[in-house]
This record gives C-alpha cells, sequence and structure tokens, in this order.
C-alpha cells in the first residue's frame, strides 16, 4: 500500500463527517505532493578506512599520509591533485614563471572562500607561509618547503618571518620567490604542508583551531567530529567553488590499522574502500572480491631504520651485516603476496629527474653468499658465539607489518642475531620517533610527497631534525645534497644524487627491505576510484550508489 492510500483510507472512517477540514486537505495534498515528486534525496555517506589515527590535522604539524589524506579533503592548496594523482591548479586559477625560474606568480580563483564565508586572499597563504615556517610552529615538516627564498634561514631562526619570500600583491595575486630553480616546485604545492590554515581561526583558538566548531576549511569538506580512535567526521562545504560537483555529502574516517579487521568490516558493508589489506591474504582476497581488489605500484620505500649514533649500530660493519641478512624476495612474496617488490636501494625505481637507483653491491649475490659475508662483517665488529649481536625492533602496530619483522628476526638467526620487540599503534609510534626517542632498529616506511631525489634523500641529511630518525652524520653525503641543489643541468644533478644514493647503499643507516605497492579494496557502489603511484584519493572525485 503507498503512502497517499494508507492516509486516504484514514480519511474514510471519518465520513460522518460533513466535509473534511482544511487541515486534512492540506495535509492530502502534500502528500500527494510527496509521491508524485518521489522521496527526498538520502544524504550519501562515504564510509572510509584510514589505517592509522591522526596525530595532528594541523597541516604545519603533520607528517603522515593518514593525516594527509584528511587534510586534502578540508583544505586546498595552490595547487592540488586530480583523481590520477596528477598536480593541478587548486586555490590557483594559474600561474606564471619568471625565466630564471626563481619567482613563481599565482592568480587565485575568483569568489573563492573558507567555510564561514571569508574570501580566501593571497595574505592568507603568505600567513600560512610564515606560520608553519616560524621556529615557534614546531613544524617538523618544515624543511620539505626550503626551496623557498629564506625559508632554511627563518625555520632557523636566523631571519625574521617577514623576510620569507612569500609576498601578497594583491589579494588575488601571490608571488613565491625561490632560492634557486626547482624543477619540481609545484608539485611540491601539493603536499599538506602547503595546505593553508584560516588566520582568524588560528589567532583565536590557538592550538584548538582543529576541533570540530573552530575548524575553518577551504576545501570540499569541513570538519563535523573527531571522536578519537573512533572515527572522524567531514561533510560537504557549501562554500567550496566546486560544491556542485561534489557528489557524496558525508565522510566518515575510520582508523583501522588491524587489516584483517578492516577487511571484516568491508565484506559487512560496513567499509565503502580500505586504504590497505592483510598481504597473507592477498590470494584468498582475489578469490572472495575478485575486481573489488585494486592494486598498483606506490612511489615508496619500506625501511628498518638503523640509530647509528649508538654502539653497537654505529659501526657500519654491522649494519651491512643486518642488511645482508634480510631475504627481500621471501618478504615481499611469502609476507606481502607480491604486493611489494624487494627493495635493493633507497629510492624506488621510477622517481623523476633521476634514473635507475644505485643498488647495494650485494644485490645479486646469492642468499649463502650473503649470509657468509654477514657473519664475517660480524666477527670483525666483534661479535659472534658467545657474544650474539642483540636487536630490539620498534614497529606500529599492524598485521603486515608484525609479519615482516618476525620473518626478518628469524632471518637473522643464523647469523646469530638475537631479536625482540616492541609495537605500538601508528600514532604513538611516529611520534616517538619525531621526539628523539631510542631505539635500535624502527620500522618506517616513506612515500614520496613529490617524484624526484631530493625528496628521498633529504631524509637523510644531517640537519634534517623532522626525520633524520637513527642521527645519520655524513659530510661527504650531506655535500652531494647541497651541490644538487645548486645545480641547473637535471642530467648533472640526477649524477651528483646517485652518487650520494650510492654512499646510503653503502653506509645503510636506513635498510631498503621493500618498494610499496598500493593494495585497496574498492566497492562497486564507489564510482571514480584511479589506483596511482601518488596513493591520493580525494573524496571530492568520487560518487557513491546509494
Amino acid at each position: 500500500m503507498t503512502v497517499i492510500e494508507s492516509f486516504q483510507e484514514t480519511l474514510e472512517h471519518q465520513k460522518g463527517n460533513a466535509s473534511m477540514n482544511w487541515i486534512k486537505q492540506a495535509a492530502l495534498a502534500a502528500v500527494a505532493t510527496a509521491a508524485l515528486l518521489g522521496p527526498a534525496s538520502a544524504e550519501i555517506v562515504y564510509n572510509r578506512a584510514n589505517s592509522g589515527e591522526p596525530e595532528t590535522l594541523d597541516s604545519h604539524k603533520t607528517s603522515t599520509v593518514q593525516e594527509a589524506h584528511i587534510l586534502r579533503d578540508m583544505l586546498e592548496g595552490l595547487v592540488t591533485y586530480n583523481p590520477k594523482g596528477e598536480a593541478i591548479p587548486g586555490q590557483a586559477a594559474k600561474w606564471e614563471v619568471s625565466d630564471d625560474g626563481k619567482t613563481y606568480r599565482f592568480t587565485l580563483r575568483d569568489g573563492i572562500k573558507w567555510s564561514n564565508g571569508d574570501p580566501v586572499k593571497a595574505s592568507d597563504f603568505v600567513f600560512s607561509y610564515r606560520r608553519i615556517m616560524n621556529p615557534e610552529t614546531g613544524a617538523k615538516y618544515a624543511n620539505i618547503l626550503y626551496p623557498i627564498l629564506n625559508a632554511e634561514k627563518v625555520n632557523k631562526g636566523q631571519a625574521k618571518v617577514e623576510e620569507l619570500g612569500v609576498k601578497a600583491i594583491d589579494d588575488k595575486t601571490l608571488e613565491i620567490k625561490l632560492e634557486q630553480p626547482t624543477p619540481y616546485f609545484i608539485e611540491l604545492l601539493t603536499h599538506q604542508t602547503s595546505l593553508p590554515v584560516h588566520p582568524g581561526s588560528v589567532e583565536k583558538f590557538g592550538k584548538d583551531f582543529v576541533k570540530p566548531g573552530n575548524m575553518v576549511t577551504n576545501g570540499a569538506y569541513k570538519l563535523a567530529e573527531f571522536v578519537p580512535n573512533s572515527h572522524i567526521k567531514l561533510v560537504k562545504n557549501e562554500n567550496y567553488y566546486d560544491a556542485k560537483n561534489v557528489k557524496i555529502d558525508t565522510v566518515m574516517y575510520y582508523p583501522t590499522p588491524d587489516f584483517a579487521a578492516m577487511v571484516r568490516r568491508y565484506e559487512a558493508g560496513e567499509l565503502d574502500t580500505t586504504d590497505d589489506v592483510p598481504a597473507d591474504q592477498m590470494k584468498s582476497l582475489k578469490e572472495r572480491f575478485k575486481d573489488q581488489v585494486k592494486l598498483g605500484p606506490y612511489l615508496g620505500t619500506w625501511f628498518l631504520v638503523v640509530n647509528t649514533s649508538k654502539a653497537p649500530f654505529n659501526d657500519v660493519r654491522v649494519r651491512q651485516a643486518l642488511s645482508m641478512m634480510v631475504d627481500r624476495e621471501f618478504v615481499a612474496e611469502q609476507i606481502w603476496g607480491q604486493t611489494m617488490q624487494p627493495g635493493y636501494s633507497f629510492m624506488p625505481p621510477g622517481v623523476g629527474n633521476y634514473g635507475e637507483p644505485a643498488y647495494m653491491d650485494y644485490k645479486d649475490m646469492s642468499p649463502i653468499d650473503r649470509e657468509e659475508k654477514a657473519k664475517a662483517l660480524l666477527k670483525e665488529a666483534g661479535f659472534g658465539p658467545g657474544k650474539p649481536l642483540k636487536v630490539e625492533i620498534r614497529y606500529n602496530t599492524t598485521d603486515n607489518n608484525r609479519n615482516t619483522v618476525v620473518a626478518i628476526a628469524e632471518q637473522f638467526k643464523p647469523a646469530g642475531i638475537e631479536t625482540s620487540f616492541i609495537n605500538t599503534d601508528g600514532k604513538t609510534h611516529f611520534a616517538y620517533l619525531r621526539d628523539g626517542g631510542d631505539f635500535d632498529l624502527a620500522r618506517y616506511g616513506w612515500i614520496a610527497d613529490y617524484s624526484d631525489p631530493n625528496n628521498f634523500l633529504f631524509l637523510l641529511k644531517s640537519d634534517n631534525k623532522g626525520f633524520n630518525y637513527g642521527k645519520y652524520n655524513n659530510p661527504e653525503f650531506d655535500k652531494l645534497l647541497d651541490q644538487a641543489a645548486a645545480e641547473l643541468d637535471l642530467k648533472k644533478r640526477a649524477e651528483i644524487f646517485k652518487k650520494a644514493e650510492g654512499i646510503l647503499m653503502k653506509d645503510m643507516p636506513w635498510i631498503p627491505i621493500m618498494y610499496y605497492g598500493k593494495s585497496n579494496l574498492i566497492s562497486p557502489k564507489i564510482h571514480g576510484f584511479v589506483q596511482n603511484t601518488r596513493g591520493v584519493y580525494p573524496s571530492r572525485f568520487l560518487s557513491k550508489d546509494q
């Protein structure tokens, strides 16, 4: 029985009345109209798994991929990503570059607004770039923006924030000057550190400007709820310039570091997409979900960071021996179900403005020969029967990470290496590393922020306090990076970078284990998803069947 039929039947019981009163007539008319127009559009909710809890939603203090997914939905920089992971105009409609490659002039879009209705101005970007470079902000990732004129000096307290090479020509025109030509600068601006903050909110609420009700955004969504260890709710920003083309009303981010649980929730229909899968279940997942399993390359490397500041890990022979004992093929194929590739260089293949990576010189050595060489190195370093090398591996808890470090510990045993573990959630793990916590070996993964060798090699520069967790210090390596920064010829620049990577492959301060691949489960209800090497999937470009 339809709604209108039911309503009419109810009224039949009132035939004794001389006539319907006007209220009943109006109600019947309303129901009839609703029936003719059809049901109201239901809210479209996208339930999106995120493999970790964000430590912060302050774009100037963020550093993880899990945070970046959320922030890119809420905030938009001068440049942003399209569904293929390519750089496209964001808040800037266009830009011009000077002949010497050192000055960029951005023209903002017409009529762009913050979620509270304030106009987005060029001065907002000046405020934001000054804030992240201000040493008082404590941005651990500020050095990614060092190509900007005076950025390093400002960040190190050697210059005033007003000397930063960012200037508002007028409300719609922003000028950024660089220290030297930087071939990857436009792509660099897609990174979350270039996402703007709303000046008025920061000034009014201080560190609480990121809380629901306080946070003002300029992207496709705005923050509605943040319940730690439960969910983050984003709702459509009606003031976004492209709001009419944003198909999804609400995005629910669920932190789900347990990948097996993530799959169960997906299978139950509680999640529309996952941002990873249990690698050891890959065969089963393909059988169960078929083309819902999406695999693709991902520009990143899975490492074990070595604390080079403490004995015995300050001994290069120990670090080399540890690296030689790892059977990367086994880990990639058996533990990760071929979703990852064995990693024998610091950078994965395919990095822009580069060429073939500088591989370890024992890449093609047989496992038996590697093991014998490793034992010899450990003996030279003073370890052997009666005096085993003891190693503690610290890692962030996921099924894949746990299985990986356990497998590596087994591979260490033939060389007499004894391994113990400490595991914490991702938020705690990465905060511990950033805050200079003590460790022997620590699991770490690096996904390129921009496709250029500098984005990998800068991690180990001696003055990179934000990411050089193992306190690696090699003046020759630092000098090569400085030379590359000043080299305008891309071919010569690549050669310099390769020498620098070659040093890392001998010193082994970070032990590369695998090159990343990207694995997702995507519901057939979700449309517009494109697997890409950048691993970015903005919700604004997706749609979902009701």
